[in-house]
């Protein structure tokens, strides 16, 4: 399947969500062996970049629940449960 973002070919999932957000997943979750100082350098960019994007979180969670959506339909598929007796709420008390 051919992914296209903003008229770029996404090839790779990570493709795809860097395309989508604007950013680089390292960004937000680091590289191994990065040094004190790189990840200080990359929380103080993330930082910066919410502070001008105070609206990125909503679009993360926006992205990710399209993509699963998209490529695993079935983990949407939700059955309701029977429900319980009736709970009575907190500083009530049910007639008596």
């Amino acid at each position: 399947m051919r992914i296209i973002v903003a008229g770029h070919t996404a090839v790779t999932a990570d493709e795809f969500v860097e395309l989508a957000l604007g950013t680089p997943l390292d960004l937000w979750l680091g590289v191994e062996g990065e040094s004190e100082m790189e990840r200080a350098a990359r929380e103080d960019a993330a930082r910066d970049i919410l502070a001008e994007n105070p609206e990125l979180p909503d679009r993360a969670s926006t992205v990710a629940a399209e993509t699963v959506e998209a490529l695993a339909p079935d983990l949407f598929n939700v059955v309701s449960l029977p429900r319980a007796a009736r709970r009575v709420r907190a500083g009530k008390r049910a007639a008596a």
